[in-house]
């Protein structure tokens, strides 16, 4: 019996796998590139239009406005139509906002524009991790999102030497480059979009690429794990918003995205300053590609390695010290060889963070009140996206650098505030779940 589980059960994960982590990366890699490729745009855009560094700052952060206000009802929506159609949505609408950025003329275009692209994106990522839960057992969600957070650093793969290659090489119909860069960047989150619609099932009930004894095992399972979690989290939202975890995880990633999207929006115009060989934006791209390449192994090895110990908490400590030593040495940069070399290590804690992070996010809620806990979490989080690109818009890049470090020094001792429930619970599922495995 324990042998034809043990094939059911790989046979299952394997299937459901392969099945939606190839596809949903996809679909974040458009999502992350379309969001941060403003940091490209502005190697030729800030001189064309006149944009002071405070005013990019101030445009790279207010898109995480329009996702902050409205990222919880999005993902309410979500959880009540069903997944695809709302990502559907979603891509359909932000495709065609950032296609339509590649036309605007005065600030106050870009302003508009980059806020309502806010508004249409929000409920994606918090939407994307909670359909994750449909799906995946705990045991797994740390592969699951560490495949998903893949698209961070595969989209600054991808992303840098694509649009600054656009930037230098298309100006059909006398148009610059980085305008080429919005509307070419735009146009697959519109035919994703479509995709969506006939790829994505809702439900492990709904999936008929999977045998009924397939389906029956993973929704059996999965209610295991709802049961539990009944047990030891917060069943009412509101009791849910009154419990203070909730807060320090939002502070907690606050921290991180104010770190990460500083230097995703920022990093091509660092290593501009402080390079005398890199003539071309296309070079930039490349030198731009190396913390990218760090990451990827970064968010693989966290989240295989935070899975396998059942010790999430230790390893999203010991990448935010990584990430604070690499600001702080980025602070003392005054070299691109250094610079680089620090914005990699930096990439390395970061990118390792958010891979194993929304693993151990997901252990904190039910399974009625993750919808609006996971998009809380996501949209107070969102606001260090605007906070950490205005931080290096107002300040010289060295003092920016130093007052990042401050705040995930902020994070670390939240995240040691976190103790005791989240062992408690990590403890109870392993327990539920050696049962399960010797039925």
């Amino acid at each position: 019996m324990s042998q034809t589980m043990s094939a059911l059960e790989k046979r299952t994960v394997r299937k459901t796998m392969l099945r939606i982590l190839p596809f949903i990366l996809i679909l974040y890699i458009v999502a992350y590139l379309d969001r941060v490729n403003l940091g490209y745009a502005a190697l030729q855009m800030n001189a064309e239009l006149a944009l002071s560094a405070e005013v990019f700052g101030l445009l790279s952060g207010i898109f995480f406005l329009g996702y902050f206000f409205f990222e919880v009802p999005s993902n309410m929506i979500m959880h009540k139509v069903g997944a695809k159609v709302w990502i559907a949505r979603i891509m359909f609408s932000w495709g065609i906002i950032v296609i339509l950025t590649g036309f605007a003329q005065t600030t106050t275009h870009l302003y508009i524009l980059r806020f309502l692209l806010g508004v249409a994106e929000a409920g994606f990522f918090p939407g994307i991790i909670l359909y994750l839960t449909y799906w995946f057992r705990s045991r797994e969600r740390g592969k699951a999102t560490a495949v998903l957070l893949l698209a961070l650093p595969i989209g600054g793969l991808i992303g840098a030497p694509v649009s600054t290659w656009i930037l230098d090489s298309i100006s059909w119909f006398n148009m610059s480059g980085w305008r080429w860069m919005f509307i070419l960047e735009g146009i697959p989150a519109v035919i994703l979009g479509c995709f969506v619609i006939f790829y994505l099932t809702n439900r492990p009930a709904n999936a008929k690429w999977l045998s009924q004894e397939e389906r029956d095992w993973l929704e059996g399972e999965l209610d295991i794990e709802r049961q539990l979690s009944i047990k030891v989290n917060k069943v009412s939202k509101i009791d849910m918003l009154k419990d203070s975890k909730v807060w320090k995880l939002s502070l907690l990633y606050f921290a991180a995205y104010t770190g990460v999207y500083g230097l995703s929006f920022w990093m091509p115009t660092i290593i501009k300053s402080l390079s005398e060989t890199a003539t071309t934006n296309l070079e930039i791209g490349w030198l731009a590609m190396i913390p990218a390449v760090v990451g990827i192994p970064a968010i693989l090895f966290v989240g295989w390695s935070a899975d396998r110990t059942n010790a999430h908490k230790s390893h999203l400590l010991v990448c935010f010290l990584i990430a604070i030593i690499g600001f702080i040495g980025s602070g003392f940069s005054n070299s691109l060889f250094m610079m680089v070399l620090m914005l990699a290590i930096t990439s390395a804690g970061l990118y390792g963070f958010t891979g194993c992070f929304f693993a151990y996010l997901t252990f904190f809620f039910t399974e009625s009140t993750a919808p609006v806990g996971i998009a809380l979490v996501n949209s107070f989080a969102a606001l260090g996206g605007f906070v950490g690109p205005m931080i290096l818009g107002s300040v010289a890049f060295t003092t920016g650098m130093f007052i990042i470090a401050g705040i995930l020094v902020i994070g670390v001792i939240t995240l040691v505030t976190l103790k005791l429930a989240t062992d408690r619970k990590a403890e109870k599922l392993k327990e539920v779940q050696v049962n399960v495995n010797h039925i």
